[in-house]
């Protein structure tokens, strides 16, 4: 089939403006290509991790290392996706004058995806295989409310996951709104 940008155009769903650098608390989903299922299984209502899936939790917390000035909060990797919260800091001026701008979200979820595909596919012996879908989906998370929700989201995910949108053996509708 040949490109047809009408029918494969991707609509952006950031926020027009919003300088994704700024200081603040984004909420990340990346999905696995294709969906496949790579990091585990959920049994019981709990998410048990394979190597795969440990792998691209260890590549998570060790993201701060990387980039000084996030924060990593609620987390949960998936069978197919990872959701995710990121804060970037306000570092402000302090002895030395503080960088004018940081990493941009984009920029830490590239990372984290080629840090945890390396890990993964090296471990499974398939260099250079995608892992990850090409987009994400973020949010800007605007007030304590919504922090509080979405943390409560992600540490439920694997509760729900008879009916979780990205599983494709649900069986019945998920719910249009969690958050």
């Amino acid at each position: 089939m040949a490109y047809d940008p009408k029918a494969h155009h991707r609509r952006s769903i950031r926020l027009r403006g919003w300088d994704y650098a700024r200081p603040g608390l984004y909420f990340v989903t990346v999905c696995t290509q294709g969906k496949e299922h790579v990091f585990g299984a959920v049994a019981d209502g709990e998410m048990r991790l394979n190597e795969y899936g440990r792998n691209v939790a260890a590549c998570w917390e060790e993201l701060p290392r990387h980039y000084p000035r996030i924060r990593v909060d609620g987390f949960i990797v998936m069978p197919n996706h990872v959701h995710e919260i990121i804060e970037i800091l306000d570092v402000g001026a302090g002895l030395k004058p503080a960088p004018t701008r940081g990493h941009a979200v984009s920029e830490i979820v590239r990372a984290f995806k080629t840090f945890s595909a390396r890990g993964v596919n090296r471990l499974r012996r398939t260099a250079g295989k995608p892992l990850w879908q090409r987009n994400y989906y973020e949010h800007i998370i605007r007030n304590e409310r919504e922090l509080a929700a979405i943390q409560e989201y992600i540490a439920s995910n694997p509760v729900r996951w008879d009916t979780d949108p990205e599983n494709p053996a649900a069986t019945m509708a998920a719910p249009e709104s969690w958050l």
